[in-house]
């Protein structure tokens, strides 16, 4: 019989309109974002871009770009239902314009395919004038850690 509950989904969705401060991503709580949406195959967050998120040039830094993409992919994977860990084996970014400080932006990510060992998904950062950022690819390749002995 196929388990119709999915502990990390409902976690989550109690988490929608909240900040992202309390997660397993050390990483993705100090991007600080807001989730706004999460089902099984798809998730948009949002976060605004603080100066210590700049380059010199003081615009949105391209590795914290990077890192909401990975971050968010990261969160929709951990609701698919996966019973183990499962990792990056790779990121593939491309940046398409520039974000400023104070801009709001809004990432999202849809999951592709999923395979027994191998999901693949897809992200974008859009601005709220509906302008891309950024956009990536990624695999998540299924480890054998348990995610129940890491507490989740």
């Amino acid at each position: 019989m196929e388990n119709t509950t999915n502990p990390g989904l409902e976690f989550f969705k109690t988490q929608i309109g909240k900040k992202l401060d309390k997660t397993p991503s050390a990483a993705g709580n100090w991007l600080g974002g807001t989730l706004l949406e999460i089902d099984l195959h798809h998730i948009k967050v949002s976060y605004t871009v603080r100066p210590e998120m700049c380059n010199p040039g003081r615009i949105l830094h391209g590795g914290i770009a990077s890192l909401m993409l990975d971050d968010v992919i990261g969160m929709g994977n951990f609701v698919v239902g996966s019973e183990y860990l499962m990792t990056s084996i790779n990121l593939n970014v491309d940046f398409l314009s520039a974000a400023h400080i104070g801009e709001t932006l809004e990432v999202t990510a849809k999951l592709i395919r999923s395979g027994s060992n191998l999901n693949h998904w897809e992200a974008i950062i859009r601005k709220e004038s509906g302008k891309f950022v950024a956009k990536a690819s990624s695999n998540l390749i299924k480890t054998h850690v348990k995610l129940s002995d890491l507490g989740f």
